[in-house]
Parts: C-alpha cells; structure tokens; sequence
C-alpha cells in the first residue's frame, strides 16, 4: 500500500505476477484518508463488464473487464482467490471498506475488484 503522503496513487504487489502476466496480478490503493476520498474510493462502484487498463512500465496497456466486485471481512480474506501465479492473466483491485475499527485495523472489510484479461497492446 502507497503510503499516506500517496493516497492519491496505486501499489503494485510485486510478489505476484505482473498485469497482463499468467497469474492474478494485485494493485491496491487506499479508500480515503482523514482528508477525504482517495485513489480508489469509488472501487465498489464498479460494474460487471467495466473495463480497466493498466499502463505497464514498457508503456504497453493490458485491458482488464470486471467479474466481480466483492466485500469481504479482512479476517476472511480468499486467499486461493486474490493471490497466484497460474493460471490466466487476472487483475485484482483491492481496497478498505466497511466499518470503520480505527486502531492499526482501520476498516472491518477489504472491497476486491476480481478481472480479466481482455487485451493487450504494445507501446
């Protein structure tokens, strides 16, 4: 996660693949900060079919569509879900949502945002 001074960009997992690579590549960002929304406050807004396409450093863009946008309590997290090398390029967004706990808890739920791959296309 970018730090609070960042709130406004995304971070990479980079344990995982990368977007557009085999496997489920991870991008999180944050909800909102005591100053207001942040990069992905309006993650659960997204809809079964959106698009989202990622520049990747070459420049190249991969374009993701949406599966599903789902909640679940931080506790309960599927993990067999959001992380993995195999498989089909996948694209997970992930970010706070829920009750806000406070504390080094935060939010009681992480809003995730499960893709597909649909394309890619070169600088």
């Amino acid at each position: 996660m970018p730090a609070v001074s960042r709130h406004n960009e995304t971070g990479w997992y980079d344990r995982g693949p990368t977007p557009g690579e085999p496997g489920r590549a991870i991008i999180v960002g944050h909800v909102d900060t005591k100053s207001g929304p942040s990069v992905f406050y309006d993650l659960g807004k997204l809809k079964t079919g959106d698009r989202i396409e990622v520049t990747r450093a070459n420049r190249s863009v991969v374009v993701f569509k949406v599966d599903s946008v789902e909640h679940f309590d931080k506790d309960n997290l599927p993990a067999d879900r959001v992380y993995g090398d195999d498989g089909p390029p996948g694209l997970r967004l992930i970010t706070c949502g829920g009750d806000w706990i406070g504390g080094r808890t935060g939010y009681a739920d992480n809003v995730i945002a499960f893709a597909s791959l649909v394309s890619s296309r070169d600088p």
